[in-house]
């Protein structure tokens, strides 16, 4: 196994230096950069002239590299990544970007893998459910909503919470993780209640998605697996069906899904990230639009270099299980 891991990490190397030639030509592909950001707020908040500021814009650009070209940009920063650890600085917020990433990621992985925990329970039992009970009206509940979670778009639900919330409920504390009491507060019961009431909704929206894929697919392939020929054998043998559907039809209807695992902590993450977007909470998703916004190139491609590497791992995890449920994965790769 140990073996396995290093060949799958050493061949995510390659991969991963692919992605990020890729997502840095296509962040600097649009005209403009953090300069022009600045000449722009000289211009109309500083109100200097157009000479003046631009001035000021090619000094910037000069003294932070942004006047050399792209490839020569690509390999300062890919290379301060490898020898120093460093992702390069900020000039929008004005810190490494190694700290912007080190505040906002773990709170954008901890929301995800709390939604990919819910959906893939949720999701799975619900699969189950509906499948032991072929066209009953839990079964046509269950597909309908499902259904819904697959099609209506996670921004859309995310606006329509913030509409009821803001308008109808007259919720104030919309875009933060705590009320202001709680802000600097240890960590109590009360604190972690007050975090639950600010996040449910980006749990909430991004667990829907999920949960109706799993469902579905679990659904759908435990109605497959439970006609196999080994599982009438089963049942012929006098099992009784709580025990021929968890112990023989469940773990090989699961194959699939242990594969989806290696796109869905992205696929999460992307799920959370448009959430928090609406809900402006301080994670990943506001930070990556607020800097492309504004041309603030190493911190959207490091973000995005993140993402790329939680695909890679995701992939690797998602072998490693599909290896220890299936013993005949475990023959063809030559795993012990």
């Amino acid at each position: 196994m140990l073996r396995f891991l290093l060949m799958r990490i050493a061949s995510a190397i390659p991969v991963l230096l692919i992605l990020s030639v890729v997502t840095f030509a296509i962040i600097q592909a649009p005209p403009g950069d953090y300069a022009d950001y600045i000449r722009s707020q000289l211009m109309n908040q500083g109100g200097a002239s157009f000479a003046q500021a631009d001035a000021q814009a090619q000094a910037y650009r000069q003294e932070h590299g942004l006047d050399k070209p792209m490839v020569v940009q690509y390999f300062n920063w890919i290379g301060g990544i490898v020898t120093r650890g460093d992702f390069g600085y900020s000039m929008f917020y004005n810190k490494p970007v190694g700290d912007v990433v080190g505040e906002r990621l773990p709170r954008t992985l901890l929301l995800a893998l709390v939604c990919h925990i819910l959906a893939s329970i949720l999701g799975i039992g619900f699969g189950i459910w509906a499948a032991t009970r072929q066209y009953s009206w839990i079964d046509s509940l269950l597909s309908g909503i499902s259904f819904l979670g697959m099609t209506v778009p996670r921004f859309l639900m995310a606006l329509i919470i913030v509409y009821i919330l803001v308008f109808q409920l007259n919720v104030s504390e919309i875009g933060s993780f705590y009320s202001p009491q709680y802000g600097g507060a240890p960590w109590s019961w009360g604190k972690f209640v007050d975090l639950v009431k600010h996040v449910w909704p980006v749990v909430a929206i991004a667990t829907f998605g999920g949960l109706a894929y799993n469902m579905r697919v679990m659904r759908g392939n435990l109605l497959d697996t439970l006609n196999a020929q080994y599982v009438e054998t089963a049942r012929a043998k006098g099992l009784s069906g709580g025990a021929v559907v968890m112990r023989h039809a469940v773990p090989n209807a699961l194959h699939p899904l242990v594969m989806y695992q290696g796109v869905v902590l992205p696929y999460m993450l992307t799920g959370e990230i448009e959430t928090a977007i609406i809900f402006a909470l301080p994670t990943v998703g506001p930070a990556i639009v607020g800097s492309m916004a504004v041309g603030d190139v190493y911190v959207t491609a490091t973000f995005m270099l993140v993402l790329s590497a939680t695909l890679i791992v995701g992939n690797i995890i998602a072998d490693v299980l599909l290896a220890l449920l299936d013993p005949r994965v475990r023959q063809q790769g030559g795993i012990s």
